[in-house]
């Protein structure tokens, strides 16, 4: 009986000095460190039913926001109004007011669609913002990739995009044909990884006659660092004016073929490598023999 007097008088010393503290201004991490409670749950007992001090807490960023909605709410605004005006999603603005009354309709059918399509830009506005952000936060959390890395991701890029040799058409020689630039990029950084000189690289266009032909040659140059006497002629492709096409425009520049000459040995690693990554990536772990 006298050990749990003990413990609760304790106890209760302990809950005078932190109510104290808390009365003083002190935050929950500076009463843990002042009075050496590391046990959140104690701690969060010993100043119960006080209230933190108001500089502790975190203004929201929403906050103003929050408060002009209600504002504009109240002069009877609706919700397409506030979010052209306020450039915030519906659902923020619904949470925001909803225990406020709806406003009278007082505008006309065209006034109401006019609204509606601001506010749909507004919207798709917001999708995009969030759209680049996860992209950006995706890209980033990458990083530099190791050898290994690089080598396995060119292996997979070339048994997508590049030539393959078939039972029927034998042809052990590494090509590589694609329109996007990131593409042709990283297939260039594996090919230095795996020490392919450059000399040994052809280049060769392939571009509709009706497009900027020659400026789609001097961007795959620029973007692969070489001459010009590294390129083939221009591959052109017929224009069908019955076709309609939307690889139009300055960002259209076509594809670019990326050979190896004198690449047969490079084929057949290619080649293994991608059968390697299949086993590697179905087989079972510890089924594998060293």
């Amino acid at each position: 009986m006298t050990h749990a007097t003990g413990k609760y008088a304790d106890f209760e010393d302990l809950r005078e000095r932190a109510v104290a503290l808390r009365r003083a201004g002190y935050s929950l991490r500076q009463i843990r460190d002042e009075l050496k409670i590391f046990n959140n749950d104690i701690l969060n007992q010993l100043v119960k039913g006080e209230p933190p001090p108001a500089w502790t807490k975190r203004p929201r960023a929403k906050d103003d926001l929050r408060e002009k909605a209600r504002e504009l709410r109240l002069q009877g605004w609706t919700y397409d109004q506030i979010q052209v005006e306020l450039g915030c999603s519906k659902s923020s603005i619904s949470l925001w007011v909803r225990d406020l009354p709806k406003p009278e309709r007082k505008r006309t059918p065209e006034e109401a669609s006019a609204i509606a399509r601001r506010g749909w830009e507004v919207t798709m506005r917001l999708r995009d913002e969030e759209r680049q952000r996860t992209k950006e936060a995706a890209k980033q959390a990458v990083g530099t990739l190791s050898p290994r890395e690089l080598f396995l991701l060119g292996v997979g890029l070339y048994w997508a995009e590049g030539g393959k040799d078939k039972p029927y058409d034998r042809r052990e020689n590494v090509c590589f044909v694609n329109s996007d630039p990131g593409m042709i990029e990283a297939f260039m950084a594996w090919l230095d990884l795996l020490g392919v000189e450059r000399e040994r690289l052809r280049f060769t266009v392939m571009i509709h006659e009706s497009a900027d032909v020659a400026g789609a040659e001097r961007y795959w140059a620029d973007l692969v660092g070489a001459e010009r006497s590294a390129f083939n002629k221009t591959t052109l492709k017929r224009h069908n004016p019955k076709t309609v096409r939307k690889n139009t425009g300055d960002s259209y520049r076509g594809c670019l073929a990326i050979k190896v000459r004198k690449s047969a040995d490079l084929y057949r690693r290619i080649e293994g490598s991608w059968y390697g990554i299949v086993l590697g990536a179905t087989q079972p772990i510890g089924e594998m023999s060293d």
